[in-house]
């Protein structure tokens, strides 16, 4: 692998990345693994709704009025989404790291998803999100992918991602807002909240190392 791919990966172009063998090499396989998530949500999507969970008794949630705030939901999820789009056409490296890192977030969300089965909490308004939701097969609201937040993580990923100061703020407020907005929503517990940080810095830590670790 050059030099270039190894050490200098913040000012890559995509004109050095598509002559750079590892590079491409690495993205040729996160698109595959991309597709291949893409196809497998919504079997696994559809299984998790048909299960029985636990209800968790959530202090916080009891004492939150719930609210339709899908459309400020929707605004921070998809801005911050079109950001990042736009700095992974400026940087490829922004994209390989986004791409790894956002596979194995989805891996370690349908693992503990699997392992821990929750039933939606009470007073859950469903989302209005039909970009979001094309994913979920047959454009349907899903109630029990919840241990930990997909919407928090993803802003929270983004945020680790991004490189430019103003970017980082924006999507770290936007973790904030989205975080706080399915809390009062009901569309998630607060440990499904508060968990989605940190997995998701593990997620990425991990992504990064595959994305930019050292090959031929």
């Amino acid at each position: 692998m050059s030099s270039i791919f190894k050490h200098k990966t913040e000012s890559l172009s995509w004109s050095q990345a598509v002559r750079t063998n590892g590079f491409k090499i690495k993205l040729a396989i996160v698109t595959v693994l991309f597709i291949g998530i893409l196809i497998f949500f919504p079997h696994f999507f559809q299984y998790i709704e048909k299960r029985e969970g636990t209800l968790l008794n959530d202090i916080v949630l009891r004492n939150i009025a719930p609210r339709d705030v899908s459309l400020p939901v929707f605004f921070c999820i998809w801005s911050i989404t079109a950001l990042m789009l736009s700095r992974c056409v400026k940087n490829p490296m922004i994209l390989l790291v986004g791409l790894y890192s956002f596979i194995v977030l989805t891996v370690f969300r349908i693992i503990t998803i699997t392992l821990v089965p929750l039933n939606p909490p009470e007073g859950l308004i469903p989302l209005i999100d039909p970009i979001s939701n094309f994913f979920y097969g047959k454009g349907e609201f899903v109630t029990k992918d919840l241990f930990f937040s997909g919407h928090t993580s993803s802003q929270f990923l983004y945020f680790l991602c991004l490189q430019k100061r103003s970017d980082k703020l924006l999507a770290l407020v936007s973790t904030l807002l989205v975080g706080s907005l399915v809390l009062v929503q009901h569309v998630h517990y607060t440990i499904d909240v508060l968990a989605a940080p940190p997995l998701t810095a593990l997620c990425y830590f991990i992504g990064k190392k595959l994305a930019v670790g050292s090959g031929s």
